[in-house]
């Protein structure tokens, strides 16, 4: 760190001692983060706003710039709109000039990047769908960041960017020659993945799984493979490694009390819990992080033989799909695990159980599986639960994607055929004008209503993790308020909402009509 008093930045928690030199007052996340950085593959700051995540990330990729790597230490940092790139910018237009006078920024959209007088690059960009990585792939970023992680719903784009975190630099190659032709060797050229991000946001799930439930702040994890190495041309253990720091505003004295003001004044519980204390155990995402809660949760229970039992679809093959069985009361009561009784008003829905066809809730990444294997699985399930008591009888058939019934190929039977044949049978969903919306507001008003008890409601069993994770963090589309983001991972709102239109002949689609005979 000798460097960067003489090239005119330092990280928060360090000092200018005697003669000019460093020295650490006390350790920051910035000064941990960027010791990481050259130690770990994949680097997460986290934690409130106003810590300096945005400028160390920059500073991250800058430890390698003039080191003689030169045109092969390229850089990328995302976000998914432009406007709010432009902060990110503006941060590295302050810094980068102070620590490197000669750099060039070229502005416009078609560049958007630094560039360095011994060639290497930092760019700016916009990455928002999967069909986004098609612009990148085969591209060469040792250095990728992510600004805000929590912006992608999903860890698709992440995951997909990897392909792109690579290097053709060979030392032994491409090292620089000195003015007296021997050439100086330089290590291998390091792969980073830095990304920051505070809690609350769309990708408020799978950002939390992968980084912050598997270890506390500052404990690496690794994992350990058997790969092929092009270079030795032979199968070698590679070591992958991640690390995420907590930032907090606490550590930046540079901070004016009037943001802090700011910060403590946000009303939104969710989002002051996430911005002030960076505190991930909140409820957020938008679509229906304000009227979820614990009371919307109920241990399994054996569903009384008078409750009407179906199931709602939506399918999925590289994309998950998502099975709901549902439990319609019929106001008699039910007894809890604990011996108490249970009694919701007539026509609320109950999540009994849940198929959620995913290599893991959160890629959004489906299992491939044909429409036969899927039917056989429903069938099998519910003979487990008949068997274990769970429900009296085969639960009937309810609402699915009316896209399984479409024949893409002459002669090709149709998803809802090759099921009917395999025992399943699907009723059709509500696909009207304006149905989206309408189911959108129907999940709302049953999940209201699950609050006060006083009108036909929403609840879940434990066992429907898919639905528990997903559904709470949900979020808005960004242009429609009144719809979710289709581009996030809603396989499970989906055959939800398709549950709550059609009534199945028991509830009205509207819950203020009463019940149909």
């Amino acid at each position: 760190m000798s460097a960067f008093p003489a090239i005119g930045w330092k990280p928060l928690g360090v000092a200018i001692g005697p003669g000019g030199f460093p020295v650490v007052e006390r350790t920051t996340s910035q000064i941990l983060s960027l010791y990481f950085s050259t130690k770990c593959h994949h680097v997460l700051l986290e934690g409130t706003r106003g810590g300096g995540k945005s400028e160390v990330q920059i500073v991250a990729f800058l430890q390698h710039v003039g080191k003689g790597y030169g045109r092969h230490w390229r850089g990328i940092i995302f976000d998914r709109e432009y406007k709010h790139l432009d902060d990110l910018v503006s941060k590295s237009q302050k810094l980068i000039p102070r620590l490197f006078p000669d750099a060039r920024f070229l502005a416009s959209k078609g560049d958007y990047k630094w560039v360095f007088p011994e060639g290497e690059e930092l760019l700016f960009r916009v990455i928002k769908k999967a069909a986004d990585y098609e612009n990148y792939h085969g591209h060469e970023y040792p250095f990728i960041g992510w600004n805000e992680l929590t912006k992608w719903p999903t860890s698709e784009l992440y995951d997909a960017l990897m392909s792109c975190n690579r290097s053709s630099f060979l030392p032994e190659e491409h090292s620089p020659i000195g003015e007296d032709g021997v050439m100086r060797l330089l290590p291998e050229i390091p792969l980073l993945v830095f990304s920051t991000t505070n809690p609350h946001g769309p990708g408020h799930n799978w950002v939390q799984a992968r980084f912050i439930d598997v270890a506390k702040p500052g404990r690496v994890v690794r994992t350990t493979i058997n790969v092929f190495n092009p270079r030795t041309q032979q199968r070698e253990d590679v070591t992958r490694s991640q690390v995420r720091f907590f930032s907090s505003y606490k550590e930046n004295r540079y901070l004016s009390p009037v943001y802090v003001a700011e910060l403590e004044g946000i009303t939104d519980p969710n989002k002051r819990k996430a911005w002030l204390l960076g505190d991930w155990n909140i409820t957020a995402g938008g679509a229906y992080d304000d009227l979820w809660g614990d009371h919307l949760i109920k241990p399994r229970f054996k569903v009384p033989r008078g409750w009407y039992v179906n199931r709602s679809f939506d399918w999925g093959s590289t994309r998950p799909f998502s099975v709901g069985w549902w439990a319609e009361a019929n106001g008699e009561n039910v007894v809890m695990p604990d011996g108490s009784t249970w009694c919701p008003p007539r026509g609320t829905l109950v999540r009994i159980a849940e198929w959620y066809g995913a290599e893991q809730i959160g890629t959004n990444r489906g299992l491939k599986l044909s429409a036969k294997a899927v039917a056989e699985g429903i069938r099998q399930r519910e003979a487990d639960m008949v068997a274990a008591g769970w429900i009296a009888t085969k639960p009937a058939p309810g609402p699915a994607d009316n896209s399984i019934g479409n024949v893409i190929d002459t002669g090709e039977e149709s998803i809802r055929t090759k099921m009917q044949d395999a025992g399943i049978e699907w009723t059709e969903s509500d696909k009207s004008a304006g149905s989206r919306k309408v189911g959108f507001q129907l999940v709302r008003d049953r999940l209201e209503a699950s609050k006060t008890g006083e009108s036909p409601g929403m609840y879940f069993c434990q066992n429907c993790a898919a639905s528990i994770t997903l559904l709470k963090t949900l979020p808005r589309d960004e242009t429609d308020l009144d719809d979710v983001d289709t581009e996030a991972e809603d396989h499970v709102h989906d055959d939800t909402r398709y549950r709550v239109l059609s009534g199945t002949g028991r509830t009205a689609r509207s819950l203020n009509v009463g019940f149909a005979i």
